[in-house]
């Protein structure tokens, strides 16, 4: 077989080769990090293996591609209007500022969408470390002032599940106390109230224990009450802090969580 093409990509933060035919139709892969080549079609090895000569590195296996996990089955059976996997960081905000918000709240949703994409980012990085990351995870109600109208980001990894809670600084002082966070002179804002209630939601909707952050981005100075002490405060930056932490979900559980998370359907009655 002839005019195979191999083509870069990634899954879950590992790298993987795939291969197929010129109609799209993909007939192999191989798996760097696993050290696997996966057929779909025994027939095609020889021509597999002769694509993929040049990027094949170090000893392999070479077999048909592993049976579906539960979390994978789940996944491929989700119906992609209820998927949150591709959310962006700060999702509904870019709705509202496509939509023409007036000109100061359009300067504060900037401030906000720029904090979530800035931290998401760095999120996001961590899922190469077996880490996995849904942004702008919707709740029930509609936010402010009743509380939290969605988890900015779920880190869910090694170390456990974090419902992250975004918060511009804007290049003035905050403070974080008990129940509030001001910026500069503004008006102070429950955000560690608002990010407590998240991680309780999150805890309810997936029944596991989650924690609570609050991630202040592009600030002067960050002052922390030292009585805070069940909602962690980072810097931007130190979203590496998180992906540190290990011994608390297996690969497995860490799966299955992030299919239940990922599922629409999970965050609608917490």
């Amino acid at each position: 077989m002839s005019g195979l093409r191999v083509v870069p990509g990634r899954l879950h933060g590992g790298h993987r080769l795939w291969v197929s035919l010129p109609d799209g139709r993909t007939v192999g892969w191989y798996d760097r990090e696993a050290g696997r080549v996966n057929l779909v079609d025994a027939a095609q090895r020889d021509a597999v293996l002769a694509a993929l000569g040049p990027y094949l590195v170090g000893a392999y296996t070479v077999g048909p591609p592993p049976v579906p996990t539960p979390a994978e089955l789940a996944r491929l059976a989700l119906h992609p209007d209820d998927d949150l996997a591709p959310n962006r960081p700060g999702e509904p905000l870019l709705g509202e500022l496509a939509y023409g918000a007036p000109g100061r709240r359009s300067r504060g949703l900037r401030h906000d969408l720029l904090a979530q994409q800035r931290f998401g980012a760095e999120l996001d990085a961590l899922e190469g470390l077996g880490w996995r990351v849904l942004h702008a995870v919707p709740l029930p109600g509609t936010g402010a002032p009743a509380g939290p109208a969605q988890i900015d980001h779920l880190l869910i990894g090694p170390g456990g599940v974090f419902a992250v809670r975004t918060a511009a600084g804007r290049r003035q002082r905050v403070s974080v106390g008990d129940l509030l966070l001001s910026v500069g002179r503004s008006e102070p804002r429950p955000e560690p109230r608002w990010v407590r209630r998240a991680a309780e939601q999150a805890a309810h909707a997936l029944t596991v224990a989650v924690t609570p952050v609050l991630a202040v981005v592009d600030a002067a100075r960050v002052t922390v009450a030292p009585t805070l002490r069940d909602v962690r405060v980072l810097r931007e930056g130190e979203a590496g802090v998180l992906g540190q932490s290990g011994g608390v979900l297996k690969p497995a559980d860490v799966d299955g969580l992030h299919a239940m998370a990922r599922d629409r359907r999970t965050w609608s009655t917490v």
